[in-house]
């Protein structure tokens, strides 16, 4: 998958080199062409300067050869007829017309400037020089040129890469403002500040997130009017089962199909409750106004009594420590996280075990500790209990929904839920660790 920016810097890079290199070529022409003028100048002032000296009949004048230290020059003066009156005899003339021209004089590049002199019934003067100075600045013309280009190639690229990722920093927002949105988060993107290309973008986002949230309220909200709906004829059931126990306590058969259908009773109970307190727990739909300050400790004492004689029954030792407490949070959905706490803690531990519910303060923040000696969770498996509709003991009762909700409860908290071992790597530890209120 190609990115946007690679494609917007390949779409640039093009133009950008193509416009470099036209713009070096124009400005060699036009540092060249006139460099060139002037030394063509300075030579034909030279061959006039010679052609007007011998005009006047000033043979000091002659004398117009050597070089200036860069350069040699040579000088040639022929008669109509193309004879040597003076200079150098290897200095080629012939063809030449009046005027400048390139030529080879000694093997070494020269240009000759062409003169007539009409004082001398149309003698020729030739000055010649070579084109040493004019190689070098022509090579250093190159060199600065070629300098210029690479820094201003490099300064271009460099704007471009700038431009490129400053129109691309809205978009880096808004996909690292949508990274940092929760698994629930189904809120609409702010459409403030976007640009105007990016609107229709995040509207089409906001459009399938409303759909999104509609049918996960949908979804929770039949979850939940099934639960409520489930939960009196359940509760009903269960009082004529348990009448229909009590009146046919001398038929042996009748009294364990009835005692089959209460534990199956129980269960669905169970498992509907369950399904009531994962609705209230969805974080989606979690208002923080339900949120109030409540004691822990207190919470915690009023959990751990529904349970006192499950636990005597399974012969269970369950107590609890407790310190005053305060936290911010929702009395019922706390109940729930206590209630699969205690309930996951007795269910999973053996006869004879002990669970001990603590409530205080750790590290100046509040804690919630269930610990208990049953067996425990092995390391590599302690990820997967707080998934859900898993169980690790498959002959226990249960949806594997308990620790699932404990972990959506405390989420809407704003608290951390750990799990450990015991003294000596027995047992398991829950903790959660609650926001100072």
């Amino acid at each position: 998958m190609t990115s946007i920016r690679v494609r917007l810097l390949s779409w640039l890079a093009g133009p950008v080199i193509l416009v470099n290199l036209g713009a070096a070529a124009l400005t060699y022409q036009l540092a060249w062409k006139p460099a060139q003028l002037a030394f063509d100048q300075s030579l034909s002032e030279s061959a006039r300067a010679l052609a007007a000296g011998l005009g006047r009949g000033a043979p000091a004048l002659l004398a117009a050869g050597g070089g200036d230290g860069v350069d040699a020059t040579w000088y040639s003066v022929r008669d109509r007829g193309g004879r040597l009156v003076a200079g150098e005899p290897d200095l080629p003339l012939a063809g030449m017309a009046a005027g400048v021209h390139d030529a080879a004089m000694r093997g070494e590049p020269v240009r000759v400037a062409v003169v007539t002199v009409p004082a001398m019934q149309g003698s020729r003067v030739a000055v010649a020089r070579t084109v040493r100075a004019r190689t070098q600045m022509r090579d250093a013309l190159v060199r600065t040129l070629v300098s210029l280009q690479v820094v201003v190639s490099l300064a271009l690229a460099g704007l471009v890469w700038f431009s490129v990722s400053n129109g691309l920093q809205p978009l880096a927002r808004l996909r690292a403002h949508m990274d940092r949105r929760g698994n629930a988060d189904l809120d609409p993107l702010d459409e403030q500040g976007l640009p105007g290309e990016l609107g229709p973008v995040v509207a089409a986002f906001n459009d399938l997130l409303g759909r999104a949230a509609a049918g996960a309220r949908a979804q929770q909200e039949f979850q939940a009017n099934i639960a409520h709906q489930l939960r009196t004829p359940l509760a009903g059931l269960k009082l004529q089962l348990e009448w229909l126990a009590e009146h046919h306590k001398d038929d042996a058969q009748t009294r364990a199909s009835v005692e089959l259908m209460l534990r199956a009773n129980e269960r669905l109970i169970r498992e509907t409750n369950q399904l009531l307190a994962l609705a209230r727990a969805e974080p989606s739909h979690f208002e923080t106004a339900r949120l109030e300050l409540l004691d822990l400790s207190a919470l915690v004492s009023d959990a751990v009594q529904a349970f006192v004689d499950q636990a005597g029954q399974r012969g269970i030792d369950l107590g609890f420590a407790l310190e005053p407490v305060m936290i911010r949070g929702d009395r019922h959905l706390l109940r729930d996280l206590l209630d699969n706490l205690v309930d996951n803690a007795l269910r999973y531990s053996p006869p004879g075990a002990s669970v001990t519910v603590r409530a205080g303060i750790a590290a100046g923040a509040p804690q919630l500790v269930v610990e208990d000696t049953g067996p425990g969770i092995p390391p590599a498996q302690r990820a997967r209990v707080f998934q859900r509709f898993v169980r690790l003991e498959e002959r226990t009762t249960g949806s594997g929904l308990g620790l699932a909700i404990v972990r959506d409860i405390a989420h809407v908290h704003g608290a951390q839920v750990e799990l450990g071992s015991g003294p000596g790597g027995e047992g398991a530890v829950f903790t959660v660790r609650f926001p100072a209120p």
